[in-house]
């Protein structure tokens, strides 16, 4: 058989620091491994820096002629992206998973990059999949990313409403309680961000939104707290202290099962019982959109510790005892302040009258009793008996987050 002609690139006057370089390796890349490439150039200098380069990505190279030169693509065609690495497939594995551990070599590549080696290390705490992972992670965070709302127009500020002084304070009270939980639901997971590997990007992208929700929260939260002339109210030390119980989690999945299974599970009762007793339509709307938000980062943190529980039953143990080591903690503090409570049983009662008051008194304990079969439902969820399900959550701090 006659052999096949070797293939010719022409740069004519184009030199190689003037972009011919970039024609020459792509050509060179549609040879194999000892396959020739024919060059030919007019510019100054194309031989010395053809040399040049065929030398530093040991292809061999062969002058024919003053304007023609042969080269072979070598057996280290690559040149520097020998040894690089491979940081699997952009989309995962065939699962749509993400590798099992993520190495600090890999930096801050796109998942499914190669890495060119001799590339700095970085050193995220986080790194192991089953230290981060939910299998839908992807999908919430393209719920997440539709379902973003600005404050200034999702909300009708200027909606009429009057309200008594005294209904208005309670609204007051409620907002700053609000306030300070979704600082803490907003720090809790920042705290955790930059500690994740950049190759679980859907729970980056994810948390990422989730700190913006949180965010957008204090600012409706103040905004509602402030409408009419006020400032926010009262801050109890048994609420600081049951939330810096959640800074103080060791990892990523005990704060995240503290935080978002159960204080934020309780925390969608809570915004539900407020759309539906709120006294202005201000605070309706501010709920119902808040308990949209906070639903998703519920189903977040279900979806991870489900994963992890998955892989690693044993880790059951460990929740176990976070909600135990919490409880023993806080057990000195007086738990949801009574100015909260008793705004929550006005809110529900719309005014002081005794029969009203006894009404709204009802609501908060039947609230009290929907967040704790929420939390027992979600304890099952994670493999929990119902005995056990049951002690977990009434040990769960009383300050609801």
């Amino acid at each position: 058989m006659a052999a096949s002609p070797t293939p010719t690139i022409d740069i004519e006057s184009l030199g190689l620091d003037q972009g011919a370089l970039l024609l020459i390796r792509r050509a060179l890349a549609e040879r194999p491994v000892g396959g020739e490439l024919r060059v030919r150039g007019q510019s100054p200098d194309w031989r010395m820096h053809l040399e040049a380069w065929c030398r530093s990505q040991g292809h061999p190279l062969r002058f024919e002629a003053t304007e023609e030169a042969l080269v072979t693509r070598g057996p280290h065609a690559e040149g520097r992206w020998l040894g690089a690495q491979s940081t699997g497939a952009a989309q995962g594995d065939a699962n749509g998973s993400p590798a099992e551990d993520a190495a600090p070599g890999w930096g801050l590549a796109a998942r499914g990059a190669t890495v060119e080696a001799g590339s700095p290390p970085f050193f995220f705490a986080l790194h192991r999949r089953d230290e981060v992972w939910a299998a839908t992670a992807g999908e919430l965070y393209r719920q997440a990313a539709a379902a973003q709302w600005d404050p200034g127009t999702a909300i009708e500020w200027d909606a009429p409403f009057d309200l008594s002084p005294a209904v208005e304070a309670a609204v007051v009270q409620v907002m700053t309680y609000l306030i300070e939980n979704e600082n803490a639901a907003l720090l809790v997971p920042a705290r955790h961000l930059g500690q994740i590997h950049p190759h679980f990007r859907e729970v980056l992208q994810l948390l990422a939104l989730q700190c913006a929700d949180e965010a957008r929260h204090v600012e409706v939260f103040t905004r509602r707290a402030t409408l009419r002339g006020h400032q926010p109210a009262l801050s109890t030390a048994g609420g600081q202290a049951s939330l810096r119980t959640l800074f103080d989690a060791p990892d990523f999945s005990v704060a995240t099962f503290l935080l978002a299974v159960l204080g934020e599970g309780s925390f969608v009762n809570l915004l539900n019982f407020l759309q539906a007793h709120a006294p202005d339509p201000v605070t309706r709307q501010i709920a119902r959109l808040t308990a949209r938000d906070e639903a998703r980062h519920v189903a977040f943190g279900m979806a991870h510790l489900e994963y992890r529980l998955s892989v690693q039953p044993d880790y059951q143990a460990r929740l176990r005892n976070a909600i135990e080591v919490r409880y023993d903690t806080l057990a000195s503090t007086a738990g949801l302040n009574e100015e909260v409570f008793d705004a929550l049983v006005l809110l529900a009662a719309g005014e002081l009258s005794p029969t009203a008051v006894a009404r709204g008194h009802a609501a908060v304990q039947q609230l009290q009793r929907d967040m704790a079969a929420g939390r027992r439902s979600r304890l099952a969820r994670l493999g929990f008996d119902r005995d056990e399900a049951q002690r977990l959550s009434e040990l769960h701090t009383r300050n609801f987050m």
